[in-house]
C-alpha cells in the first residue's frame, strides 16, 4: 500500500471513526471535564498525523505500522 497523504493512513481514518463514536457515546454524560478530556483526546490524534507528516518524507510514515506493534508488546 502506497501512503501518498494522510487521508491514506488507516490509523487517521480509524481516529475518525473513533471520534464519532466517543462522541456518540459521552454525549449525554454529565461529568463535563472527563467528557471534554475524552473528547479532545480522540480529535488529537486526527490532528496530530497530519500536522507531523507536513514536510517530511513518505518513509516517515513507517513508525505508523511499528508503533502498534510496540505497544502490544509492552
Amino acid at each position: 500500500m502506497r501512503i501518498e497523504k494522510f487521508e491514506d493512513i488507516i490509523a487517521w481514518q480509524k481516529s475518525g471513526e473513533l471520534s464519532l463514536a466517543i462522541y456518540e457515546k459521552f454525549k449525554d454524560n454529565n461529568d463535563f471535564a472527563f467528557k471534554n478530556q475524552i473528547q479532545r483526546a480522540t480529535v488529537s490524534v486526527m490532528n496530530i498525523l497530519p500536522r507531523d507528516l507536513e514536510g517530511k518524507a513518505i518513509k516517515n510514515l513507517n513508525i505508523f505500522y511499528l508503533l502498534p506493534k510496540v505497544l502490544v508488546e509492552k
